[in-house]
Formats: structure tokens, sequence, C-alpha cells
């Protein structure tokens, strides 16, 4: 199994970047994609998640409003829309496959209930 994320970068605050998942070795349809960041010193933490039929979303407050997360099943990737960046998102973005099906907000938010990780790419905002 392999998630390759793409479209870090370096970024002024206000701007906006577009985050993907390309996921291979496994059903994707079958899982639920989560993205979550980490900046230095920090634990990882949750940002958003989509479940496998694209029915249910689900938000960090921190980016509620600013970030959609969406996926595209026919090419096995997922997406992070990041609107109005700031010195806050500043981290290294991971996006995560979870196989359990019918699960809530809270089972999803916790990193450990994931299968498999990406590497991260990262996101700088200047302020």
């Amino acid at each position: 199994v392999q998630l390759v994320e793409s479209g870090g970068g370096l970024v002024q605050a206000g701007a906006s970047l577009r985050l993907s998942c390309v996921a291979s070795g496994l059903t994707f349809t079958w899982y639920t994609m989560g993205w979550f960041r980490q900046a230095p010193g920090m634990e990882r933490e949750f940002v958003a998640v989509i479940t496998q039929n694209d029915t249910v979303t689900y938000y960090a407050d921190s980016v509620k409003g600013r970030f959609t997360i969406s996926r595209d099943n026919a090419k096995n990737t997922v997406y992070l829309q990041m609107n109005s960046l700031n010195a806050e998102d500043t981290a290294r973005y991971y996006c995560a496959a979870d196989l359990n099906l019918g699960r809530g907000s809270t089972y999803y938010r916790r990193p450990g209930a994931y299968d498999f990780w990406g590497q991260g790419t990262h996101v700088t905002v200047s302020s």
C-alpha cells in the first residue's frame, strides 16, 4: 500500500493550496480517508476525514469553513482544499486510510484508528 501526498509549499497568509493524496495497492473505495498534520514539536492532529462513499465529512474546529476534503474514487485520490491559510496552518500534512466502516467523528479523529499513512507534504505559511 502506498499513499503519496503532494501539493505542499510555501505561501503567504491568506493564500490557498490544494493537497492531493494518491492511493495504490488497496481498494480505495473501501477506505475512509483522513488528513492530519504535525507541526514541529507538536503531536499529530486531526484535520479532516471523508468516508468511503463520500457522504460524511468531519473537520477540526480550527479548519472548519476554510478547508474542504473531497475524493475522486475513479482516480484513487483524496484532496484537501485549504483556503485563507494562516501561520498556524504551517505543518507537515499526512493522508491516512482506515478500513473500518460506520465509525463516528470521535473515532476518526484518532491517529491510531488508521491503517496506512503517507510520508506527508510540507506546508509553510508566512505571515
